[in-house]
Formats: structure tokens, sequence, C-alpha cells
């Protein structure tokens, strides 16, 4: 039998990949669409219920339990209602792995010190139960904008984005875990590539995997005594994956520990072109396209040596509350801001008090934010130039004219289990999209203000009622996509719902 074979670099693994039919047969296939279900919201039965009303076909990700395939369906499920709610998230398999390898718990501080575009930050998000600080952090502006563009679609409340190359990050705040989730040469995603990877010039090489060490060393750094860094990469290439954990081993306070999961892998190289590598190496996982039908990947998991101390000069400020004024508001303002949101939640959309007690807010600007972090390392960093905070956990509020504070969609939305039912207005599919075509209903006898608008038993939005009737209070741009959505054939009308 003739050995299967791949066109350029990647023909240099052939050797060290103990299934190599399997490998090929994999890498040369199209790669199953996949997704995490955000299962805070709904369950992944129900949420494959409402996909199959669609025509969706999916299946469960074997040893992956918010995880669903998709094996057939009409279109793509990104273009469906229910990932526009933020009910799941697009995303490779074999991604899962790097959070469930760093195992968040919550309440504990967590650094994703290359967060964009946030697939694997708001699954960490999602193992915390959203409690705890996650600190997210990417150098690029339009990177951050996918980010939180994600974190606020699913409704991720412990999110602290920043803005900084995590090499530069101050040292004055330790973390419990750090995920380096490191930019790589991403062989792994040669399935979208049609099973050919791309070739990388020898500098390349060399410049990423400096990039990469001194990413993961500044990972080490930043980790308390006892606590947990996972690196990993979305590449095969062992210039990137053994050999820079090797270096960081040699001279850093950490040691390799098993990764604590039972999902199909191969052992980390214990040797690479007559390098050999430390033997504890061999307790890094590669997962090839075949193990889970998915991409390709690397991961290590490093443990924190308890009793050393971190490098770098200065005092270490512990971790502080977050205030209710960001830094430069004034803090009785603030509460009184805060106060007077509170009371709108509860008098115009009937919120249930108890749930509002849960929850954080911090006034920036015109702006109120909610959140579920509860601390932050600001006190510590805020004389150390080079990162700045994007956002604290979801936009709740935006002071409108008069001085009114008006909620967000998405914080609605996201809470929408909390809300009474007096301001409520069902709608049907004709008068959505009526609405979203701009064309105000007739409010009958509702009286002037805000509703709540709900459609298949979900906020979709807010409205208001006024002068010329209700209209919707949508952002234009995701009213513009609910409407593209709502005219696919495939969206159940409201008179096939059983």
């Amino acid at each position: 039998m003739t050995t299967p074979t791949l066109p350029g670099p990647l023909a240099r693994y052939e050797d060290v990949i103990e299934d190599w039919p399997a490998f090929v047969s994999a890498t040369t296939s199209q790669e199953p669409t996949t997704f995490r279900v955000r299962r805070a919201l709904l369950s992944a039965s129900d949420l494959a219920s409402r996909l199959r009303e669609q025509g969706f076909e999916t299946s469960q990700v074997s040893g992956l339990t918010d995880y669903l395939r998709v094996v057939g369906g009409p279109g793509s499920v990104a273009q469906t209602l229910e990932h526009w709610l933020g009910f799941l998230h697009v995303q490779q398999a074999v991604m899962a792995l790097p959070p469930l390898a760093l195992a968040p718990r919550p309440g504990e501080r967590i650094l994703d010190l290359c967060a964009a575009p946030g697939g694997k930050t708001t699954h960490l998000s999602e193992l915390m139960n959203e409690r705890g600080a996650l600190l997210a952090v990417d150098p690029k502006e339009k990177r951050l904008r996918g980010l939180m563009a994600n974190v606020f679609r699913l409704g991720y409340t412990n999110v602290i984005t920043i803005a900084a190359d995590g090499r530069e990050l101050p040292d004055a705040a330790l973390f419990d875990r750090v995920l380096v989730d490191a930019p790589c040469s991403a062989e792994g995603n040669l399935r979208r590539q049609g099973g050919k990877g791309g070739k990388h010039p020898a500098d390349f090489r060399r410049y990423v995997s400096r990039l990469q060490e001194s990413l993961l060393r500044k990972a080490i750094q930043l980790t308390r005594p006892g606590g947990v860094v996972v690196y990993s990469t979305c590449t095969f290439a062992p210039e990137e994956n053994e050999a820079v954990v090797h270096r960081v081993l040699a001279d850093s306070p950490v040691e390799i520990e098993p990764i604590p999961l039972d999902l199909p892998h191969s052992p980390g190289l214990s040797a690479w072109e007559g390098l050999d590598f430390a033997p504890a190496i061999t307790q890094t996982w590669r997962v090839y396209p075949h193990h889970l039908d998915s991409g390709g990947l690397f991961m290590a998991r490093l443990r924190r040596k308890e009793g050393e101390t971190p490098t770098g000069d200065g005092p270490r400020p512990d971790w502080e509350p977050i205030p209710p004024g960001f830094p430069g508001e004034a803090d009785r303002a603030a509460r009184e801001r805060i106060e007077g949101a509170r009371a709108v939640l509860e008098e115009e959309y009937g919120f249930v008090s108890q749930v509002l007690e849960g929850l954080s807010w911090i006034v920036r600007k015109e702006n109120i934010w909610v959140h579920t972090a509860g601390e932050w390392p600001y006190p510590g960093w805020q004389d150390r130039g080079g990162w700045r905070v994007v956002s604290a956990g979801l936009r709740a509020f935006r002071a409108a004219r008069g001085g009114k504070e008006t909620p967000s969609n998405q914080f609605l939305s996201r809470f929408q289990r909390a809300m009474g039912g007096e301001r409520r207005l069902d709608l049907d599919a004709a008068s959505l999209q009526e609405l979203l075509d701009d064309r105000p209903l007739p409010a009958g006898d509702r009286p002037a203000g805000p509703l709540a608008l709900f459609f298949r038993d979900t906020l979709i939005g807010r409205g208001m009622v006024g002068r010329s009737g209700l209209r919707h209070e949508i952002p234009a741009a995701q009213a513009a996509r609910l409407r593209a959505i709502l005219r696919q054939p495939s969206h159940p009308r409201d008179e096939e719902r059983t």
C-alpha cells in the first residue's frame, strides 16, 4: 500500500505522527462546523431543538459536553437567530482544550494574555460561572473590537478587556492562572486551506519563537506561586512548541504537569532535529486533526513552584475591589447614577431587586457598566504605562438627553429572566419585520415609554412608545443583521411551531 503524502512543509512531520494515513485523510477532508453552547442562557438540548426546527441536524462532540457538531442544515449556523442572541459561539472543537486544561474556578484571578478574537476568553468566563476577574489582553484595536463583539453578544459579565502588549504588562499583581495562546504559524488550521500548510521562512520561525518565549516567560512572572500557566499554539512546528517550553523550563520556576483531560492526543516530542528535550516535555499534548475531527494544537500545562518570589522591582500591592466610579469619576456622583439606573430597571422594566443585588456597577463617562469581576489590579498598574482598560463587563446604561439612564439592549437581553411582565410586548414574525423595516406599529392603549420586545419567548431588544407609535431601539447594525436572518427561508414561522 502506498503511504499517502502531503505537499510542502507538512511532509517533515511524517516520521513523528504515529498515524500518518489518518492525519493525511483528516487534513485533506472538510472540517465539520462545531459550536459551543452558551449554557448559562440555554441548555444544549434546547438549543439543538431550536436549530432542528430550522432544518439543522447536530450531534454531541465526544468528550466535550458543551460542544455540538453540525451534521447537516440549510446554511450557516452563524446566520441564525440563536447565534444573534448569543446562545452559541462557532468554534473549532480543538480550541476548547486550552481553557479546559487551564481549569479556571469561580472567583479566581485569570489572565488571557493573547485574548482576541475571544473564543477562549469567553469559554474561560463560562467555566468560571462569570465569577472572578478575567483580564483579556490584546495589543491591536481591530482585534479588540472583535473580542468585545463576542463578549457582548454572548453576554459575559466578568471580562475586563485590556489594550496592551502582553509582554509589557506591569508585574504589580499576580494571577491564579494564565493562558498563553500564542501567535504562531497556524499549521493546525490547514484544513481551512485544503490541507496545504503555509510556507514560513526560517527568519519567521526565529521571530515567532522569540515572541512566544517572551510571552510565556511573562506569563510565569505574572503567576502566583502554586498557580497554573497553559501555553498553547495552533501549529505542529516543534520550534514553536516543545523547543520554546524546553528553553523556558531550563531557568524558570515552573514544572510541567500532566494535563487532566480524557481526550485523544499524542505526547509531546522527546527530540527534534538533533535536540533532546527535557524528559517532562512528553507530558505536553499534540492534538492532530484526526484526534477530534477538528484542527491541530499543541499545549503544555505548567505549575509555578511554591516559595518562589517573582522577579521585578518595587512593591506588589494586592488586588482591590472595582470602585463604583472609574478613576477620575467622582465617587458620590457615580453612586447616585447607579442608584438611578437601578430604579429605572425596577420601575420601568420590572426587574427583581434580588437579581440586581448580585451585580456590581462602574460609571465611566456617559456609560454605566455591569460586572461580576469583583476586583482588578488597577491600583498597582496605574503608574505604569503601555496599557489601558477598554471595557469592564457589559455596557448596561448610557445617559440620554436630560440625564435619563437608558439600558442597553445587550444588558436587557442578558438579564431578561429577572424582568417582570408589565413592560413586555411579544411580537410575531410579521410585526417584528415591520419594526425592523422602520415602520412603527400602532401603540394601542399602551402608555408612552420603553418596552421590552420579545420574539419566540426571547428578549431581542428595547422598544419605545411615542407619538408615532411603537418603534424599536435596536442598534442599526444589529437590526440589519436580524432583519436578514428573519428573511431566510430556513427561519421558522410562528405557525410552524408546536
